[in-house]
């Protein structure tokens, strides 16, 4: 046995050797086959790959389906700090991982969308993961910033599209410029979309996804960021140590250095051959070598997708190079590029194949598969996780402020608007959301010019209106453009400023009954109108407002019994107050006519109190109706019994009333308060009438400063009342501190549209004040003749201020221009007011108190003057 042991290990060895043998034999083989069927290795790796991507792909779409979408609106004082900023990348990247564990890493992003579509001037817009949404809907930008569930986006397709992605170009460790927060890092990607066209079908969109990449990815890029820059250095030392040894050469087989070894007794070392120590690699130091990837904190991976279309050819091209310069802006050491090549006039990138349908469906389902070298820290991104703030100037687009179109009665037209293309149109305000509207501006500045564009075109879409201008230059310069037949009919002139040999006025009787007034009413409108006039009230005048009130019951019911016995040719005008107070006679037999139609009070005030007063006490009651009389324009126009002039009737049957006063002194305060004060009393009546079926009017009151002066709280109460009876009042003046202050301060609280010309930086102020002096004073105050800035209110948000240039007649409404009709509309809105000659209607004024006084004598009860004594008698007992 111990002789065999040899012989059995031996034959062990043997055996071992020949299956090493062989399997080394059988791995050759099979590397020879494989050598030989290459490709079924390459099939099977093939469908290895594929199936994996298939599986990721569907998973991908799986988990994309269970994103949504957050609408970001920032107010006009949006101004966030670059702290409140960072908090929101931080959020933005946080929510990246807020998905199921199954779902791929393409599916792990936030992605921020920019879009320009015709909508919005840039519509803000994050979509994520499902699970990020309370994380996301609350944001550190606080309450300047709304947060609103997104609604899908369904694109319809378009003719012309170009699509692009954008890679980090340049040192790839290097950071992006920092660009300041003011003006607004958006701005450059605003100006490039803000001559978009939503009619050609014109769209802009950016994505930026940002997603957490694993940290072993992280790893991989830092040591081949380091591998690299350690070559690097060695190629800089082997370029260095090349350099000194030519160098040295160099000198060693110079003349000079030859001479020196012949001159020099001591033998040069080395055989005369000097020793060239090569340079040392200089030590990579990793923050120097890593840049912004030295770090983990707040360091994401980005993709950047754009894509651009038009159902016009070359527009999204030349869109496409616009964001591309936009995007330049963000460019320093490291930039953003397009990326792929570009061959001549051909460039291959997204919008070829192959790379085409993979940006599709990254496109589509919200993928982020973002370039190895698109790395970025968050404060790189700053200007991008934002919306627009107050630095960013946005352009007004056709869906913010409406394009004016003729004969569109919901429309108001405000003026030109000049775009970021040099393009200009006609915009225009929605009519129902116009209530009140104010406008400022030097004389000649271009206000009333733009009110009666405005007043014209609402006139030319069925709307009705007033026009006050006590100095009559509006009703010249309106006429030929209102000389239409399909308007004559509609339009009256009331015109008190008596030009010509012989000028024809309308009439209006304050105190008539014949238009289905309410007494009360009208006698408490012309009492208000006596007192905002002169200044009355209870504690300065109130024996005169009683007096006042007084005749004005007796005069309203002696019209109401003339109208209802059908002669109200025979009614009283207010300048029958003066033979009420003096005229005994008169006053007997008013008082017996009307005695069953005064309260007890009334009748108790006439019988007692009215006695004892002294003469004396009527004179400042009678002193401004003594001077209306004295005027023959103002005698004809109040002094006939059943005026036509009825504004309540002009709101409802959308008539064109032009109101030219004449003159701003006492007598015609008065006249303008007595006007202005119907006006609020015949709105307020409106209360009779549903309100769906009210219909709107709108006065234009021109120089508000002569208007206030005579009635400063009835234009405040029509600011502040009128808009609930669809009565839309716009008032025009040079100067708000010229205004009382209940009527500035109503004005410019309920404004709907405020608007200024240029004037002076000390006028201008207090308009530019409410806009937050943005625009300055001084800016508003070197503006051209007919420009604006004007603020708005557009579908319950306010638009501006916004400059505009504004709209002249003779441009706009060239087309409606008929001047040679002028002279008939002046005769057809005459005849439609019932303007008669100026001696024919005095001479009936004048004859109006015998007319009153032998209805009174006719229409008197018998006894009824000896019962009015009995129950004087009675009250003194």
């Amino acid at each position: 046995m111990d002789a065999a042991a040899p012989h059995l290990t031996g034959l062990a060895a043997h055996t071992t050797t020949r299956h090493v043998c062989a399997l080394l034999s059988a791995f050759a083989g099979w590397a020879h086959w494989l050598c030989a069927h290459w490709y079924v290795l390459a099939m099977i790796i093939a469908v290895c790959w594929g199936a994996g991507e298939l599986v990721v792909r569907r998973l991908g779409a799986r988990a994309s389906a269970q994103r949504m979408a957050l609408e970001l609106l920032s107010t006009r004082h949006f101004e966030p700090t670059p702290e409140e900023i960072f908090r929101r990348g931080v959020q933005l990247a946080r929510a990246s991982t807020s998905m199921p564990w199954w779902a791929p890493r393409r599916s792990k992003a936030v992605q921020i969308r920019l879009r320009a579509d015709g909508s919005a001037p840039l519509r803000y817009r994050v979509e994520g993961p499902a699970g990020a949404e309370r994380l996301l809907s609350i944001t550190p930008f606080g309450p300047d910033v709304t947060v609103a569930r997104g609604r899908p986006i369904a694109d319809r397709p378009r003719e012309h599209t170009v699509r692009a992605e954008f890679i980090l170009r340049g040192k790839p460790t290097a950071p992006l410029r920092e660009v300041p927060l003011a003006p607004d890092p958006l701005q450059p990607l605003i100006d490039a979309v803000a001559d978009l066209r939503a009619e050609l079908g014109d769209l802009a969109e950016l994505r930026l996804d940002m997603q957490r990449a694993p940290k072993w990815v992280l790893r991989a890029r830092r040591r081949q960021l380091m591998g690299a820059a350690r070559r690097c250095e060695r190629r800089e030392a082997q370029r260095a140590a090349r350099w000194l040894r030519q160098d040295a050469s160099g000198i060693e087989d110079s003349l000079g250095w030859q001479v020196q070894q012949l001159l020099s007794d001591r033998p040069a070392a080395g055989g005369g051959r000097r020793l060239v120590m090569p340079p040392v690699p200089r030590r990579v130091e990793p923050t120097e070598a890593l840049g912004k990837l030295a770090e983990d904190d707040q360091l994401v991976r980005v993709q950047l997708l754009v894509m651009c279309a038009s159902n016009t050819a070359g527009r999204a091209e030349a869109r496409m190079a616009q964001l591309q310069a936009a995007l330049d802006v963000f460019g320093g050491r490291s930039r953003w590029a397009m990326r792929g090549w570009q061959l001549g006039p051909w460039r291959i990138g997204a919008d070829r194949w192959p790379t085409r349908r993979g940006f599709e469906r990254r496109w589509s389902l919200g993928h982020c598969q973002p370039p190895r070298a698109n790395w970025v820290r968050l404060e790189e991104l700053r200007g991008l996780l934002k919306p627009p703030t107050v630095h960013c100037r946005l352009p007004v687009l056709a869906s913010d402020l409406p394009t004016f179109r003729f004969g569109d009665p919901e429309l108001l037209l405000q003026g030109i608007y000049r775009g970021p293309d040099g393009r200009q149109r006609l915009v225009a305000t929605y009519a129902e959301e116009t209530l009140f509207e104010v406008g400022v501006g030097k004389a000649g500045g271009g206000k009333t010019e733009r009110a009666l564009a405005q007043a014209i075109g609402w006139a030319h879409a069925g709307g009705g209106l007033v026009f006050v201008d006590p100095h009559r230059d509006s009703w010249p310069r309106a006429r030929p453009f209102l000389a239409h037949d399909d308007l004559m009919q509609r339009i009256a002139l009331i015109d008190l400023n008596g030009l010509g040999p012989s000028p024809r006025i309308s009439s209006w009787n304050p105190l008539g009954m014949h238009q289905g007034q309410a007494a009360h009413e009208v006698v408490e409108a012309i009492a208000d109108a006596y007192a905002s006039a002169l200044a009355w009230d209870d504690a300065s005048a109130p024996r005169a407002l009683t007096i006042l009130t007084a005749a004005l019951s007796v005069l309203a019911a002696v019209n109401e019994a003339a109208c209802r016995a059908g002669r109200p040719e025979d009614q009283a005008t207010i300048f029958h107050i003066r033979a009420l107070l003096t005229d005994a006679a008169f006053r007997t037999a008013a008082l017996a006519a009307v005695a069953d139609r005064l309260d007890g009070d009334t009748r108790a005030w006439w019988q007692s109190v009215f006695p004892t007063l002294p003469a004396d006490a009527f004179a400042v009651v009678l002193n401004p109706i003594a001077r209306l009389a004295a005027n023959p324009l103002t005698r004809a126009f109040l002094g006939r019994p059943a005026g036509v002039y009825d504004i309540r009737a002009a709101m409802d049957s959308r008539m064109i009333v032009w109101v030219c006063p004449g003159g701003n002194g006492p007598t015609d305060r008065l006249l303008t308060a007595l006007l202005a004060r119907d006006l609020l009393r015949a709105a307020r009546s409106r209360r009779d009438t549903p309100e769906g079926k009210r219909v709107p009017f709108r006065p234009y009151f021109d120089e508000l400063i002569t208007l206030t002066g005579a009635a400063p709280e009835t234009i405040a109460a029509m600011f502040e009342d009128l808009r609930k009876y669809k009565c839309h009042v716009h008032g025009m003046t040079q100067l708000l501190s010229r205004l009382p202050t209940p009527v500035r301060q109503s004005l410019v609280q309920n404004a709907s549209t405020l608007a200024t010309t240029a004037g002076s930086k000390s006028a201008i102020a207090p308009v530019t004040a409410e806009w937050g002096d943005d625009p300055s004073p001084d800016r508003v105050a070197t503006m051209d003749r007919f420009e604006h800035y004007i603020s708005m209110n557009v579908r319950g948000s306010r638009i501006g201020p916004v400059r505009l240039r504004g709209p002249h007649l003779d441009a706009v409404f060239a087309a409606l221009a008929r001047p040679k009709q002028a002279l008939a509309l002046e005769h057809a809105a005459q005849a439609n007011a019932q303007a008669i000659p100026l001696n024919q209607a005095t001479d009936r004024a004048t004859g109006q108190l015998g007319r009153v006084t032998a209805f009174l004598s006719a229409h008197s009860p018998a006894g009824a003057a000896a019962h009015l004594s009995n129950e004087k008698d009675q009250e003194f007992g």
